[in-house]
């Protein structure tokens, strides 16, 4: 037995952070969402599987468009051509949408009701599946705990949106705990609500599938679905990539980077092998310049002769398949950071802090959540969690620009903002 296991495709949800450049790939971004789902409906009808599963959040909120709506529809009817049983959840994005409370969806689609957990037995498979939509955008309750016990005999598998015991950036919806999952005896759990693809657990298997398809610099890397075989009772899983356009960041350090000719020899080569990677999807990639060298006094003084530069750089070196969504200047000139700290002042002082929240990602978490408490308060819920400020990667990113700006400033050669 074969089945696809996808979450969190946000038919239709645009893709952000390109149209305000000229020469991007607009084109690439409009409509990924649906190129994705297609690519999803390919790998079902080519490895044949036997279902289906979808972990919420199908579409991205409550469409007016039914042509969204439509065209899941029509993708599929083309599974159940094929004998493909589709079954899925709403999540909190799509809880809300009257696309799946007014359209007739196809025999084979089993949406999982809202009001109470739900199981479905596909009894020719001899598979359960056990699940609870959400009914509203905000589900703060365990509704894991409520799913009932596995069906005898049968492949049970769990169909749930949400954010287990925590993931960073992502808000706290149908809270659960491994020792919950794991006490309902399934043999495997589906899902939804991280775009992040992770294995969690394999006893029983704990799996995100990740998102189908990258919105935003966020969101980077392979984007896709699950393929799992269970064949005598053992479960295997495989990452199937369904992106079509692919976010990545690169990393120039100008240490070792004499000129401007070296850096975008060093820009090319990475684009180059990240569009080797990423096959024949159009790359948009946000380009990081950091660490400390001569070639700062150059971009400090023309950082727009150096962003014009990487920008065609990217374009010739992928033939117009890669842009650059942004340029993060975080250079400073050479500087002896350990003579300074040693410095009895305020930039020895100034330094020393800085090395020590680097070296301890709890306080620089604890500093930051403080200082920034009452701005916080104020934001939206998805602007908080845009903020990620329990994500150690992104502080540990925002700190580096600090330190960056900061020790340029002293040095008197302020880079660009």
């Amino acid at each position: 037995m074969r089945f696809l296991h996808a979450a969190d495709l946000h038919l239709d949800s645009p893709l952000r952070g390109l149209d305000r450049y000229d020469g991007a790939p607009v084109d690439e971004a409009r409509g990924a969402t649906r190129r994705a789902f297609d690519n999803l409906v390919a790998a079902a009808l080519e490895r044949k599987v036997d279902f289906v599963v979808v972990a919420g959040d199908l579409y991205d909120g409550d469409w007016l468009d039914h042509n969204t709506g439509l065209f899941f529809i029509k993708g599929v009817t083309r599974l159940a051509e094929e004998g493909i049983a589709v079954v899925l959840v709403r999540g909190n994005h799509d809880a809300a949408s009257r696309l799946t409370k007014v359209l007739r969806l196809p025999k084979n689609v089993r949406l999982l009701t809202d009001a109470r957990p739900e199981t479905q037995v596909l009894a020719d498979l001899g598979v359960a599946l056990h699940g609870q939509s959400f009914a509203t955008a905000v589900v703060t309750a365990d509704l894991a705990a409520g799913y009932p016990a596995p069906v005898p005999g049968c492949f049970n598998l769990g169909l749930l949106h949400t954010s287990l015991d925590g993931r960073p950036g992502h808000d706290p919806y149908a809270p659960t705990t491994l020792d919950v999952l794991r006490g309902k005896g399934y043999d495997y759990w589906a899902l939804g609500h991280v775009h992040a693809a992770e294995v969690v657990c394999r006893e029983p298997w704990v799996v995100y599938p990740g998102n189908t398809q990258g919105r935003h610099i966020r969101e980077t890397g392979s984007k896709g679905c699950a393929l799992v075989t269970v064949e005598d009772g053992e479960i295997s899983h495989q990452s199937i990539a369904l992106d079509v356009l692919r976010w990545e960041t690169l990393a120039l350090d100008i240490g070792d980077l004499p000129d401007l000719d070296a850096l975008l020899d060093a820009a090319t080569r990475d684009l180059r092998r990240r569009l080797a990677e990423a096959g024949d999807r159009a790359l948009a990639a946000r380009v990081r310049l950091q660490g400390d060298g001569p070639l700062h006094r150059l971009l400090a003084a023309q950082p727009e002769l150096a962003e014009q530069e990487l920008r065609g750089a990217a374009i010739q070196a992928s033939n117009g398949r890669a842009w650059i969504e942004k340029i993060e200047f975080r250079t400073r000139p050479p500087l002896d950071l350990d003579r300074l700290a040693e410095r009895d002042d305020p930039v020895g002082l100034l330094v020393r802090e800085l090395h020590r929240f680097a070296a301890d990602p709890a306080l620089l978490r604890a500093v930051a959540e403080e200082a920034l408490n009452d701005l916080l308060q104020k934001l939206s819920a998805d602007l908080r969690a845009a903020a990620r400020l329990d994500d150690g990667a992104d502080l540990s990113d925002l700190l580096g620009e600090v330190e960056s700006d900061l020790l340029a400033r002293l040095a008197g050669e302020e880079g660009p903002r």
